[in-house]
């Protein structure tokens, strides 16, 4: 099984990721939340072009795949969970949980610390919020998740089956919670939940600080209640609300080689 997944991590990652893509893009042209602002193919290609480079850098960078990682660490009994005998699916669903928890903090810290929000801020400048908006985040802020999701998995020791399991989830949710989908307020409410809805992630898109500032999680939405980060609702309401932050609001921002170097200028305005 070890041996499977290490090999087949791309695969299976990218097996799932083309087919929740498509079934979102249909959902979204059949009922939309929101009215598009901007050019949907100039965004399309620099949004799914800046995934596509993720991948390269990410692939060049790290010899080792999180999941091929962790079967090497497993194979040298490193971390805590291969020290201590529990259950597998115990542990699994635990490493699940923790590094969904790291993922929740390391997006607050990329939002508190000047130098990180010029890289997270890039996935913000979106002007319009649909299921390419959550794959839209620069080489150098995936480049810096990869490496605390590593270092997570060494300390802790988790599983393979973990790590893509929750790889999986994590590229699902994002996908799922940045579409522009509408859904009935009842069933959001109670599908809130369980999950990070898209009208639940919606609001931590909005240009105000104060709402942008909430709502951080991708795929489990205990943790805004918990530490209370959660916000309903936004100010505006959802079809209303404007989405971005207050600079790169020049349709010249949304393409792909613009996007690159936003970290080290100041922006633009129209």
């Amino acid at each position: 099984m070890t041996e499977f997944l290490s090999t087949s991590e791309t695969i299976v990652r990218l097996g799932f990721f083309i087919g929740v893509l498509i079934i979102l893009a249909v959902y979204e042209n059949i009922l939309p939340m929101r009215a598009l602002v901007r050019s949907r193919s100039i965004r399309w290609y620099s949004n799914l072009g800046i995934a596509v480079l993720n991948n390269i850098f990410v692939n060049i960078i790290f010899p080792l795949m999180p999941v091929a990682l962790a079967v090497f660490a497993q194979e040298r009994g490193w971390g805590i969970f291969n020290i201590f005998n529990a259950p597998t699916e115990l542990v699994i669903l635990i490493s699940v949980v923790i590094l969904d928890l790291v993922i929740y903090f390391q997006h607050i810290l990329f939002h508190l610390i000047p130098v990180l929000w010029r890289f997270h801020r890039m996935h913000h400048a979106d002007q319009d919020f649909d299921v390419t908006t959550g794959i839209r985040f620069h080489p150098v802020e995936i480049i810096l998740s990869m490496a605390i999701k590593m270092a997570v998995t060494v300390l802790f020791g988790i599983p393979a089956l973990a790590i893509l399991i929750f790889e999986i989830l994590l590229n699902i949710t994002s996908m799922f919670n940045h579409a522009n989908i509408r859904i009935p307020i009842a069933f959001d409410k109670v599908l809130r939940i369980f999950i990070v809805t898209p009208d639940m992630h919606r609001v931590h898109h909005s240009i105000l600080p104060f709402e942008n500032n909430k709502n951080f999680g991708f795929n489990i939405p205990w943790w805004d209640f918990l530490f209370g980060t959660y916000l309903a609702q936004p100010k505006f309401g959802h079809e209303k609300m404007d989405i971005g932050i207050d600079i790169f609001r020049n349709p010249q921002d949304l393409h792909l080689h613009r996007m690159l170097i936003q970290p080290i200028i100041s922006g633009s305005r129209e």
